[in-house]
Protein backbone atom coordinates (compact mmCIF):
# COMPACT_ATOMS: atom_id res chain seq x y z
CA UNK A 1 0.00 0.00 0.00
CA UNK A 2 3.01 2.64 0.85
CA UNK A 3 4.43 2.25 -2.88
CA UNK A 4 0.63 2.65 -4.45
CA UNK A 5 0.47 5.63 -2.02
CA UNK A 6 3.68 7.47 -3.08
CA UNK A 7 2.85 6.96 -6.98
CA UNK A 8 -0.74 8.45 -6.32
CA UNK A 9 0.58 11.71 -4.61
CA UNK A 10 2.70 12.18 -6.84
CA UNK A 11 -0.05 11.48 -10.23
CA UNK A 12 -2.00 14.46 -8.31
CA UNK A 13 0.74 16.89 -8.18
CA UNK A 14 1.49 16.65 -12.03
CA UNK A 15 -2.15 16.67 -12.10
CA UNK A 16 -2.75 19.44 -10.23
CA UNK A 17 0.23 21.32 -12.39
CA UNK A 18 -1.83 20.08 -15.80
CA UNK A 19 -5.05 21.60 -14.06
CA UNK A 20 -4.31 25.13 -15.06
CA UNK A 21 -4.58 24.10 -18.40
CA UNK A 22 -8.11 23.35 -18.27
CA UNK A 23 -9.52 26.58 -16.28
CA UNK A 24 -10.58 28.25 -19.22
CA UNK A 25 -12.91 24.94 -19.78
CA UNK A 26 -14.04 24.79 -16.67
CA UNK A 27 -15.14 28.51 -15.79
CA UNK A 28 -17.35 27.85 -18.81
CA UNK A 29 -18.89 24.51 -17.90
CA UNK A 30 -19.10 26.58 -14.45
CA UNK A 31 -21.21 29.38 -16.24
CA UNK A 32 -23.43 26.95 -18.14
CA UNK A 33 -24.50 25.06 -14.84
CA UNK A 34 -25.92 26.07 -11.73
CA UNK A 35 -27.03 23.06 -9.95
CA UNK A 36 -25.81 21.51 -7.16
CA UNK A 37 -22.67 19.75 -8.06
CA UNK A 38 -22.00 16.71 -5.81
CA UNK A 39 -18.59 14.19 -6.83
CA UNK A 40 -18.57 10.63 -4.66
CA UNK A 41 -15.09 8.42 -5.50
CA UNK A 42 -17.22 5.33 -4.95
CA UNK A 43 -20.42 3.22 -5.85
CA UNK A 44 -22.14 3.05 -2.48
CA UNK A 45 -21.26 7.03 -1.95
CA UNK A 46 -23.09 7.71 -5.07
CA UNK A 47 -26.01 5.26 -4.90
CA UNK A 48 -27.21 6.47 -1.53
CA UNK A 49 -26.76 10.32 -2.72
CA UNK A 50 -28.90 9.05 -5.42
CA UNK A 51 -31.11 7.77 -3.65
CA UNK A 52 -31.25 10.83 -1.08
CA UNK A 53 -31.73 12.90 -4.23
CA UNK A 54 -34.87 11.04 -5.03
CA UNK A 55 -34.00 11.98 -8.88
CA UNK A 56 -34.06 15.59 -8.62
CA UNK A 57 -33.26 17.72 -11.40
CA UNK A 58 -31.37 20.29 -9.36
CA UNK A 59 -28.07 18.35 -8.67
CA UNK A 60 -25.48 17.12 -10.97
CA UNK A 61 -24.00 13.51 -9.34
CA UNK A 62 -20.91 12.38 -10.51
CA UNK A 63 -18.78 8.60 -9.72
CA UNK A 64 -15.25 9.01 -10.05
CA UNK A 65 -14.56 5.39 -10.14
CA UNK A 66 -16.46 3.82 -12.56
CA UNK A 67 -14.46 1.87 -15.23
CA UNK A 68 -13.66 -1.37 -12.91
CA UNK A 69 -10.64 -0.37 -11.30
CA UNK A 70 -11.32 -0.88 -7.35
CA UNK A 71 -10.63 2.16 -4.74
CA UNK A 72 -6.98 0.90 -3.86
CA UNK A 73 -5.85 1.02 -7.48
CA UNK A 74 -7.56 4.47 -8.50
CA UNK A 75 -5.38 7.35 -9.36
CA UNK A 76 -7.37 10.85 -10.60
CA UNK A 77 -6.98 12.15 -14.25
CA UNK A 78 -6.35 15.71 -14.18
CA UNK A 79 -10.28 16.12 -15.58
CA UNK A 80 -11.58 13.99 -12.50
CA UNK A 81 -9.01 16.81 -10.27
CA UNK A 82 -10.91 19.54 -11.82
CA UNK A 83 -14.59 17.94 -10.75
CA UNK A 84 -13.37 17.63 -7.19
CA UNK A 85 -12.04 21.01 -7.59
CA UNK A 86 -15.01 22.83 -8.35
CA UNK A 87 -17.75 20.41 -6.55
CA UNK A 88 -20.06 21.80 -3.95
CA UNK A 89 -19.64 18.42 -2.32
CA UNK A 90 -17.22 16.37 -2.22
CA UNK A 91 -17.75 12.87 -0.42
CA UNK A 92 -15.28 10.02 0.17
CA UNK A 93 -14.06 6.94 2.08
CA UNK A 94 -10.82 8.88 3.58
CA UNK A 95 -8.38 5.91 4.01
CA UNK A 96 -4.59 4.83 2.91
CA UNK A 97 -6.43 4.43 -0.88
CA UNK A 98 -7.44 8.29 -0.58
CA UNK A 99 -3.90 10.16 0.73
CA UNK A 100 -4.09 11.94 -2.40
CA UNK A 101 -7.53 13.74 -1.07
CA UNK A 102 -5.73 16.01 0.80
CA UNK A 103 -3.24 17.73 -1.86
CA UNK A 104 -6.70 18.03 -4.33
CA UNK A 105 -8.39 19.53 -1.49
CA UNK A 106 -6.16 22.02 -0.40
CA UNK A 107 -6.18 23.67 -4.24
CA UNK A 108 -9.10 23.30 -4.65
CA UNK A 109 -10.92 26.04 -6.19
CA UNK A 110 -14.66 25.69 -4.55
CA UNK A 111 -13.31 27.11 -0.86
CA UNK A 112 -16.96 26.67 0.19
CA UNK A 113 -16.85 23.05 -0.58
CA UNK A 114 -18.70 20.59 1.66
CA UNK A 115 -16.66 17.30 2.33
CA UNK A 116 -17.64 14.24 3.87
CA UNK A 117 -15.28 11.92 4.53
CA UNK A 118 -17.02 8.38 5.13
CA UNK A 119 -13.98 7.21 8.25
CA UNK A 120 -14.41 10.31 10.20
CA UNK A 121 -18.42 10.25 10.02
CA UNK A 122 -18.16 7.07 11.81
CA UNK A 123 -15.07 8.06 14.10
CA UNK A 124 -14.30 5.65 16.77
CA UNK A 125 -16.72 2.89 14.68
CA UNK A 126 -13.40 2.25 12.14
CA UNK A 127 -11.54 -0.73 12.91
CA UNK A 128 -8.36 -1.15 12.20
CA UNK A 129 -7.01 -3.60 9.54
CA UNK A 130 -6.91 -7.14 11.00
CA UNK A 131 -4.01 -9.78 10.32
CA UNK A 132 -5.69 -13.07 11.53
CA UNK A 133 -4.46 -16.58 11.90
CA UNK A 134 -3.37 -17.99 8.35
CA UNK A 135 -3.54 -14.93 6.40
CA UNK A 136 -0.62 -14.07 3.87
CA UNK A 137 1.85 -11.15 4.98
CA UNK A 138 1.77 -8.33 2.86
CA UNK A 139 5.36 -8.00 0.63
CA UNK A 140 7.15 -4.78 0.30
CA UNK A 141 9.93 -3.65 -1.50
CA UNK A 142 13.18 -1.61 -0.08
CA UNK A 143 15.24 0.44 -2.11
CA UNK A 144 17.77 -2.09 -2.53
CA UNK A 145 15.02 -4.56 -4.22
CA UNK A 146 14.60 -6.96 -1.05
CA UNK A 147 10.85 -7.94 -0.20
CA UNK A 148 10.71 -7.78 3.51
CA UNK A 149 7.11 -8.37 5.39
CA UNK A 150 4.35 -6.17 7.47
CA UNK A 151 5.59 -7.87 10.63
CA UNK A 152 9.05 -6.95 9.99
CA UNK A 153 8.63 -2.80 10.32
CA UNK A 154 7.55 -1.02 12.24
CA UNK A 155 4.35 1.05 10.90
CA UNK A 156 1.56 2.72 11.70
CA UNK A 157 -1.97 1.31 12.16
CA UNK A 158 -3.85 1.00 8.63
CA UNK A 159 -7.91 1.68 8.92
CA UNK A 160 -9.87 -0.44 7.29
CA UNK A 161 -11.43 1.32 4.62
CA UNK A 162 -14.43 -0.79 3.51
CA UNK A 163 -17.09 0.72 5.72
CA UNK A 164 -19.70 0.39 3.27
CA UNK A 165 -20.04 -3.11 3.68
CA UNK A 166 -21.83 -2.64 7.01
CA UNK A 167 -25.59 -1.89 6.40
CA UNK A 168 -25.66 -0.35 9.67
CA UNK A 169 -22.77 2.14 8.88
CA UNK A 170 -24.68 2.30 5.80
CA UNK A 171 -27.66 4.10 7.79
CA UNK A 172 -25.13 6.34 9.68
CA UNK A 173 -22.98 7.71 6.71
CA UNK A 174 -26.23 8.38 4.77
CA UNK A 175 -27.21 10.72 7.55
CA UNK A 176 -24.54 12.71 7.12
CA UNK A 177 -24.76 13.08 3.12
CA UNK A 178 -28.36 13.60 3.69
CA UNK A 179 -26.89 16.74 6.29
CA UNK A 180 -24.11 17.86 3.54
CA UNK A 181 -26.78 18.19 0.95
CA UNK A 182 -29.30 19.59 3.20
CA UNK A 183 -26.94 22.21 4.04
CA UNK A 184 -26.16 22.82 0.42
CA UNK A 185 -29.60 23.17 -0.86
CA UNK A 186 -31.57 23.77 1.98
CA UNK A 187 -34.75 24.57 0.03
CA UNK A 188 -34.84 21.11 -0.69
CA UNK A 189 -34.10 19.55 2.73
CA UNK A 190 -37.82 18.42 3.13
CA UNK A 191 -37.71 15.82 0.22
CA UNK A 192 -34.25 14.90 1.03
CA UNK A 193 -34.85 14.06 4.81
CA UNK A 194 -38.20 11.81 3.19
CA UNK A 195 -36.12 10.06 1.10
CA UNK A 196 -33.40 9.62 3.33
CA UNK A 197 -35.99 8.45 5.73
CA UNK A 198 -37.81 5.67 3.24
CA UNK A 199 -34.03 4.70 1.97
CA UNK A 200 -33.13 3.81 5.97
CA UNK A 201 -36.02 2.18 6.26
CA UNK A 202 -34.90 -0.37 3.46
CA UNK A 203 -31.45 -0.53 4.91
CA UNK A 204 -32.53 -1.53 8.29
CA UNK A 205 -35.49 -3.95 6.99
CA UNK A 206 -32.49 -5.86 4.95
CA UNK A 207 -29.76 -6.06 7.97
CA UNK A 208 -33.19 -8.02 9.76
CA UNK A 209 -32.73 -10.52 6.92
CA UNK A 210 -28.91 -10.75 7.33
CA UNK A 211 -29.40 -11.23 11.05
CA UNK A 212 -32.21 -13.66 10.44
CA UNK A 213 -29.83 -15.68 8.12
CA UNK A 214 -27.12 -15.90 10.27
CA UNK A 215 -29.53 -17.43 12.62
CA UNK A 216 -30.53 -20.00 10.57
CA UNK A 217 -27.36 -21.21 8.94
CA UNK A 218 -25.54 -24.31 9.50
CA UNK A 219 -22.10 -22.92 9.59
CA UNK A 220 -20.58 -19.35 11.30
CA UNK A 221 -17.04 -19.53 9.31
CA UNK A 222 -16.35 -18.05 5.76
CA UNK A 223 -13.45 -18.46 4.22
CA UNK A 224 -11.92 -16.78 1.39
CA UNK A 225 -9.33 -17.53 -1.07
CA UNK A 226 -8.65 -13.98 -1.69
CA UNK A 227 -8.49 -10.35 -0.29
CA UNK A 228 -11.00 -9.91 2.65
CA UNK A 229 -12.84 -6.78 3.21
CA UNK A 230 -16.15 -7.45 4.34
CA UNK A 231 -14.50 -7.71 7.96
CA UNK A 232 -16.86 -5.15 8.99
CA UNK A 233 -20.02 -7.26 7.48
CA UNK A 234 -18.94 -10.38 9.55
CA UNK A 235 -18.24 -8.71 12.73
CA UNK A 236 -22.19 -7.31 12.56
CA UNK A 237 -23.60 -10.62 12.84
CA UNK A 238 -21.05 -12.19 15.15
CA UNK A 239 -19.71 -14.57 12.42
CA UNK A 240 -15.91 -15.94 11.98
CA UNK A 241 -13.86 -15.68 8.95
CA UNK A 242 -10.14 -17.16 7.19
CA UNK A 243 -8.62 -15.64 4.54
CA UNK A 244 -5.31 -15.66 2.34
CA UNK A 245 -5.20 -11.74 2.41
CA UNK A 246 -6.23 -8.60 4.13
CA UNK A 247 -8.90 -6.69 2.20
CA UNK A 248 -6.17 -3.67 1.30
CA UNK A 249 -3.40 -5.90 0.24
CA UNK A 250 -2.20 -5.68 -3.50
CA UNK A 251 -0.73 -9.41 -3.36
CA UNK A 252 -2.49 -12.02 -5.68
CA UNK A 253 0.03 -14.86 -5.12
CA UNK A 254 -0.88 -17.17 -1.94
CA UNK A 255 2.04 -19.21 -0.70
CA UNK A 256 1.87 -22.78 0.09
CA UNK A 257 1.71 -22.50 3.88
CA UNK A 258 -1.25 -19.98 3.12
CA UNK A 259 -2.83 -22.30 0.89
CA UNK A 260 -2.18 -25.62 3.17
CA UNK A 261 -3.47 -23.69 6.62
CA UNK A 262 -6.98 -22.98 4.26
CA UNK A 263 -7.83 -25.91 2.99
CA UNK A 264 -7.01 -27.94 6.21
CA UNK A 265 -9.87 -25.60 7.61
CA UNK A 266 -12.36 -26.79 4.71
CA UNK A 267 -11.19 -30.09 6.30
CA UNK A 268 -11.84 -29.40 9.89
CA UNK A 269 -15.04 -27.42 9.66
CA UNK A 270 -16.24 -29.18 7.19
CA UNK A 271 -16.82 -25.99 4.78
CA UNK A 272 -19.28 -26.33 1.78
CA UNK A 273 -17.35 -23.31 -0.52
CA UNK A 274 -14.27 -21.02 -0.69
CA UNK A 275 -15.40 -17.87 -1.41
CA UNK A 276 -13.49 -14.87 -3.42
CA UNK A 277 -14.34 -11.01 -4.49
CA UNK A 278 -15.63 -9.71 -7.67
CA UNK A 279 -12.42 -9.28 -9.08
CA UNK A 280 -11.17 -12.79 -7.88
CA UNK A 281 -9.99 -14.72 -10.78
CA UNK A 282 -10.59 -17.91 -8.49
CA UNK A 283 -7.19 -19.43 -8.75
CA UNK A 284 -6.45 -19.60 -5.30
CA UNK A 285 -9.96 -20.60 -4.25
CA UNK A 286 -9.78 -23.43 -6.69
CA UNK A 287 -6.14 -24.68 -5.68
CA UNK A 288 -7.88 -24.11 -1.65
CA UNK A 289 -10.15 -26.72 -2.69
CA UNK A 290 -8.18 -29.09 -4.73
CA UNK A 291 -5.74 -29.34 -1.77
CA UNK A 292 -8.47 -29.96 0.42
CA UNK A 293 -10.52 -33.41 1.07
CA UNK A 294 -13.83 -31.53 0.07
CA UNK A 295 -12.87 -31.94 -3.74
CA UNK A 296 -16.85 -30.74 -4.80
CA UNK A 297 -16.62 -27.62 -3.08
CA UNK A 298 -17.80 -24.43 -4.89
CA UNK A 299 -15.82 -21.36 -5.58
CA UNK A 300 -18.36 -18.35 -4.09
CA UNK A 301 -18.50 -14.88 -5.08
CA UNK A 302 -18.79 -11.78 -3.18
CA UNK A 303 -19.44 -8.12 -4.08
CA UNK A 304 -16.90 -5.88 -2.51
CA UNK A 305 -18.41 -2.83 -4.24
CA UNK A 306 -15.20 -1.17 -5.11
CA UNK A 307 -15.30 -1.98 -8.86
CA UNK A 308 -19.13 -1.45 -9.98
CA UNK A 309 -18.71 0.32 -13.48
CA UNK A 310 -20.90 2.57 -15.28
CA UNK A 311 -22.10 -0.04 -17.51
CA UNK A 312 -23.28 -1.70 -14.62
CA UNK A 313 -25.21 1.20 -13.05
CA UNK A 314 -26.74 2.20 -16.56
CA UNK A 315 -28.15 -1.71 -16.19
CA UNK A 316 -29.44 -0.78 -12.40
CA UNK A 317 -26.91 -1.70 -10.28
CA UNK A 318 -27.85 -0.49 -6.33
CA UNK A 319 -26.32 -0.36 -3.40
CA UNK A 320 -28.86 -3.04 -1.67
CA UNK A 321 -29.22 -4.69 -5.17
CA UNK A 322 -25.83 -6.02 -4.91
CA UNK A 323 -26.26 -6.75 -0.73
CA UNK A 324 -29.73 -8.69 -2.03
CA UNK A 325 -27.05 -10.84 -3.95
CA UNK A 326 -24.23 -11.30 -1.13
CA UNK A 327 -27.42 -12.24 0.89
CA UNK A 328 -28.05 -14.86 -1.28
CA UNK A 329 -24.09 -15.93 -1.64
CA UNK A 330 -24.50 -15.69 2.44
CA UNK A 331 -26.89 -17.88 3.03
CA UNK A 332 -25.34 -20.70 0.59
CA UNK A 333 -21.88 -20.02 2.24
CA UNK A 334 -23.68 -21.06 6.00
CA UNK A 335 -25.55 -24.04 4.57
Amino acid sequence: MKNMKAIKILAVSFGLLALAGLSLAAKKSSASSSKLKVVTTIFPEYDWTRQILGGEDGAELSLLINNGVDLHSYSPSVRDIARISESDIFIYVGGESDAWVDDVLRNAKNKEMKVVNLLEVLGDKVKAEEVIEGMEAEHHHDEDGHDHDDDEDEEEEELDEHVWLSLRNAQILCRAICDALCEKAPQNAGSYRQNLASYEAKLAALDTKYKAAVSAGKRNTLLFGDRFPFRYLVDDYGLSYYAAFVGCSAESEASFKTIAFLAEKVNELDLQCVCQIESGNGKIAKTIISTSKNKKAKVLTFDSLQSTTAKQIKKGESYLGAMEKNLDVLKEALK
